[in-house]
């Protein structure tokens, strides 16, 4: 017997036990089963601990069906040669296809962390596939194949239909999300390994994701029974595109590779591009985003990266001298103003001691002898300004301590051969 007949004949027999006085022991069983799953999957979740992995979030969210699925069996088994147990016989495929949902879904969020719409998807891929749950055990589905494969078209020499471009969706869009999900598992593989460069990280992520996408896309294509000739004309069209009107974006993409690969530019780095700077917070294929220490975000392209000269403060090492120019008046004891000013630079957390901070006279103004604080930090990237600031309120309370006094300009004005009213 066919297994549409079968699913014909599961249902008839459903109804039929409607009017069986033993149905009711049916009912008891599933509800049992599933209640008994229910708690085995509460147990399951809370004995997680935080941080396991994405296996072990895969397993509570598969723990309800799978259980449910388990103990429905065992009930089968155990009250078939007793009972009629077609219920529990429909509640297989029903739990089934749940943890299919669930386990399509869980791939998702792991490819795609920051999707908003998983929400909106889940009830989708979970009305879909329940639907077409019922279209077989109804013995409707044959009858709606049919009908998509009555809708034909052709693509260059290669007969397609309806039907074959439905499943073939189906297929590429499981098999990629699979991909996807396999390259979510090696990113958290290789963002573990703190001995590798953190570029060289991105770059083997980044390539695992395209070489599993592509090649996804091309296994599902050959198992739903799609010619790869047919894809000839648009792979020449799109070599033509790329050619003519995506050069910026295919060199911004070549670029983002380089700069990954050379390491020239790392994440975390200070940089200067032309009238913009700031820390280097993302790298993608397209572009790179550094975050001003105001909080401006600049977006350059990796091209302009690439083409123009970089000021990178922190290539080789972290470490950043920074500079704050004070004036004293003329009368000034100099060597004592130099030494209150490293003596503010000393004190502050920040500030290294190797090389030590450092005053140097750099001119002899109109109205002040002009000294400069040089002072060396290591880390930049919890601000400039801030320190800068810290450090002159630090050398202003010194000098107003020791009376040392900061000048202003001033200017006298004589009047000559002026006129006495009378």
């Amino acid at each position: 017997m066919s297994d549409k007949s079968q699913a014909l004949r599961l249902i008839n027999d459903l109804v039929a036990d409607f009017r069986d006085p033993g149905f009711v022991w049916q009912v008891v069983s599933l509800v049992a089963c599933i209640g008994l799953a229910a708690l085995i999957a509460h147990w399951w979740r809370g004995r997680r601990t935080e941080g396991e992995g994405r296996l072990s979030d895969a397993s509570s969210r598969l723990a309800f069906p799978l259980t449910g699925m388990v103990l429905t069996g065992i009930a089968i088994a155990t009250l078939g040669s007793l009972i009629h147990v077609n219920l529990l016989k429909l509640a297989m495929p029903l739990l089934g296809s749940m943890a299919l949902v669930r386990s399509v879904i869980f791939v998702l969020r792991q490819a795609f962390p920051r999707a908003t719409w998983l929400t909106t998807w889940e009830r989708i891929i979970a009305a879909i596939v329940w639907g077409w749950l019922a279209l077989y055990i109804t013995d409707l589905a044959p009858y709606v194949i049919d009908a998509l494969e009555s809708v034909q078209f052709h693509i260059g020499k290669q007969h397609i239909d309806l039907w074959t471009v439905l499943r073939g969706i189906a297929t590429i869009f499981l098999t990629v999300v699979f991909a996807l999900w396999i390259a979510g598992v090696i990113e958290a593989r290789l963002m573990r390994i703190h001995t590798l460069d953190a570029n060289l990280r991105i770059v083997g992520v980044r390539v695992a994701k395209a070489g599993l996408t592509v090649i996804a896309i091309l296994t599902s294509l050959a198992l739903v029974g799609i010619d790869m000739t047919a894809l000839s004309v648009f792979t020449g069209a799109l070599g033509v595109g790329l050619g003519f009107g995506l050069q910026k974006i295919a060199s911004n993409y070549v670029s983002g590779f380089i700069i990954l690969l050379d390491r020239s530019i790392r994440i975390g780095n200070i940089v200067q591009v032309g009238n913009e700077g700031g820390e280097v917070t993302q790298i993608t294929t397209r572009y790179t985003v550094l975050k001003h220490p105001g909080g401006t975000e600049f977006i350059v392209p990796n091209e302009t990266l690439i083409g123009t000269t970089v000021q990178n403060q922190t290539y080789s090492n972290n470490e950043l001298r920074l500079t704050t120019t004070i004036g004293v008046a003329y009368n000034t004891d100099l060597d004592l103003a130099c030494h209150l000013m490293t003596e503010a630079a000393v004190a502050h957390p920040r500030v290294l001691s190797s090389p030590a901070p450092k005053v140097f006279l750099t001119q002899f103004a109109d109205s002040s002898i002009n000294l400069e604080l040089g002072f060396w930090i290591d880390d930049p990237e919890e601000g400039k300004g801030n320190i800068v600031s810290d450090v002159n309120f630090a050398i202003w309370r010194a000098f107003k301590e020791k009376g040392i006094v900061i000048p202003f300009p001033q200017r006298e004005v004589h009047i000559r051969n002026q006129e006495v009213a009378v």
